[in-house]
């Protein structure tokens, strides 16, 4: 934080408070059963990534471009729902909602960041079918691995940048109105409108970073269909458009899963109570990391077929130990 302090200047101190109490899910009635949810859907989510990441990890077959990127995906929601859950049922259920003010920054870089690149991850995806139905010929010579990894180490570092610069801006806040959050977790708005001195630059950052990382990857993904639209369109053979259109089904499953239901809370979210938007905000983060894993059993051959064939291996090695 050296470059903040030398732009504000070294004799400036700040009021950072020692914790942050977290008092978004306390008082609903019976929202003993919410946790007893959220914890299913957290063992499904595990398992479900974690076979998905094992069957591309053992399936040599699997080593392609595309399946890097669907790997850097599910990692990715593993991630994000195993920071999240149980943290979230260890500060409401077991009463730990006081949360030290460093312990809370970290807390929050990590949410904001895997949360980001689910979205960052989707336009990875997007580029991959983009390439695939309008350069089919020069496929795999434009995307290579190399080509999917220098993409999603610079979505990593683009995430993780725009996130550290909003805590910067954070650290340069005084807190003197309240130590409370209404919250699930540690939100960066709800931290700097807490503050008492100039807070425009927080303000600022927390109109462009969600543009930045969510809706400027919704009209790259929704303008790369639109291109791809048209290129099907051209096709003239039939059953060529509608293979070309299945190649995409499972991305575009992804999309709306991820897309239609944040919408529809940010639509919402002013005209419903603070307990509501409370608990649409943490499922519309928990659901799409759970169904990820199911879109792309039940919509790609090659992972059904790479857990067909692991299954049948498995079997026969049963069978010989016999």
């Amino acid at each position: 934080m050296e470059f903040f302090n030398s732009a504000l200047g070294k004799n400036i101190s700040f009021v950072r408070p020692p914790y942050f109490i977290i008092t978004g899910l306390i008082g609903i009635p019976h929202v003993n059963y919410y946790y007893g949810v959220l914890f299913f859907i957290y063992v499904g989510n595990a398992f479900g990534n974690i076979s998905v990441l094992a069957v591309i990890i053992l399936d040599n077959h699997l080593k392609s471009p595309k399946y890097i990127a669907v790997f850097n995906l599910i990692l990715t929601d593993l991630l994000n729902i195993s920071a999240l859950v149980p943290k979230v049922i260890d500060t409401f259920l077991f009463k730990h909602n006081v949360i030290p003010y460093g312990e809370c920054l970290v807390y929050m870089l990590f949410n904001v960041v895997l949360v980001s690149m689910q979205s960052l991850n989707l336009v990875v995806l997007a580029i991959d079918r983009l390439i695939a139905i309008a350069a089919p010929l020069h496929y795999h010579v434009k995307t290579t691995k190399q080509f999917i990894i220098s993409l999603i180490v610079f979505f990593w570092i683009y995430s993780f940048s725009l996130t550290l610069v909003a805590l910067g801006l954070l650290t340069r806040i005084s807190i003197c109105e309240s130590v409370i959050l209404a919250s699930h977790y540690c939100d960066h708005g709800l931290i700097y409108r807490l503050g008492c001195n100039d807070v425009t630059p927080s303000r600022i950052i927390a109109t462009f970073n969600p543009a930045l990382k969510l809706w400027v990857p919704l009209v790259f993904i929704v303008a790369s269909y639109v291109y791809i639209g048209f290129t099907i369109f051209k096709i003239s053979v039939p059953k060529e458009r509608v293979k070309a259109l299945k190649t995409c089904s499972a991305h575009l499953s992804l999309v709306a899963v991820y897309y239609i239901p944040l919408i529809f809370v940010l639509q919402f979210v002013s005209k419903i109570p603070t307990n509501a938007r409370i608990m649409s905000w943490s499922m519309t983060t928990i659901v799409p990391p759970m169904l990820n894993p199911i879109i792309y059993v039940l919509q790609s051959k090659e992972i059904q077929d790479s857990i067909k064939k692991l299954l049948k291996l498995k079997r026969l090695s049963v069978v010989e130990t016999k």
